[in-house]
């Protein structure tokens, strides 16, 4: 009788729990790919910040950015140019496995660069829709992923949808991300960002896809809040990847420079 149960409770594992185990793993394969398709060493271009309240009115914030690593595993720095009450600010970005300390921030108003706390990562990055986590770019092993299922088409795309948690609560301020990425490119195309208590936080919109020296790149991208009722559009140029940018551009000294480029 025992060895009957035993074989039963196997046969219902292998049934059960294996599918589970496939579109996990799955799930993780389809993510790499997203994050591999970026071959580059480095990385910059200019955005356009339409910034936009519920009442419709527009505020526009130009910046520059650049990356130095794969995609994932980088620093990134982002630098505004305008308008005046906003040039100089710049925000740097530690996006690798094992560091604690990963962004800081300097304000020329007051000569002064500080770090980004875990706590501050939720808030609004210069009253725009993106947060401060939002301006870094996420670490594929900060999270594991599971399939879902088929997303639906996107503006004419077929997707699968992934969900995304954080493997510990210190890696995001998110409790759980959905990602629809297309199936004919490695590219999400849509993504929901839901708070800890489980509310939709932020939609973010990847729009423009172009093949830009053989890498995959969104020219726009729309993030909303739907609780507040505002969005903020980006549009990117002057794309260049793979420039020889060099290490001593991403160092808390050069942040602290404030130099406009």
């Amino acid at each position: 009788m025992n060895n009957i149960f035993v074989t039963a409770l196997l046969v219902f594992l292998l049934l059960y729990s294996a599918p589970i185990a496939l579109q996990t793993s799955d799930a993780r394969k389809i993510m790499e790919g997203v994050y591999k398709q970026d071959s580059s060493r480095d990385a910059s271009w200019r955005g356009q910040l339409d910034v936009i309240d519920r009442k419709g009115t527009s505020r526009k914030k130009n910046f520059a950015f650049r990356r130095l690593g794969a995609f994932g595993n980088s620093k990134t720095l982002v630098r505004f140019t305008d308008p005046p009450e906003v040039r100089g600010v710049g925000l740097l970005s530690i996006n690798q496995q094992g560091i604690n300390e990963r962004q800081w921030m300097f304000t020329p108003a007051i000569q002064r660069v500080r770090r980004i706390a875990p706590q501050e990562r939720a808030r609004r990055f210069l009253g725009t829709d993106f947060s401060n986590e939002d301006m870094a770019e996420r670490i594929l092993d900060d999270f594991e992923y599971r399939m879902l299922g088929e997303g639906g088409d996107v503006d004419g795309r077929k997707t699968w949808k992934i969900e995304g948690k954080p493997v510990s609560s210190d890696k995001s301020q998110y409790k759980f991300v959905y990602l629809w990425v297309a199936k004919d490119i490695p590219y999400a195309v849509l993504a929901e960002y839901y708070d800890q208590s489980g509310k939709l936080a932020r939609v973010l919109k990847s729009m423009q896809i172009e093949k830009i020296a053989g890498i995959w790149l969104a020219r726009a991208v729309e993030v909303s809040t739907p609780s507040e009722g505002t969005k903020s559009v980006l549009a990117i140029s002057d794309v260049k990847f793979n420039q020889g940018l060099k290490e001593e551009m991403f160092t808390l000294q050069a942040l602290e420079k404030g130099d406009v480029y």
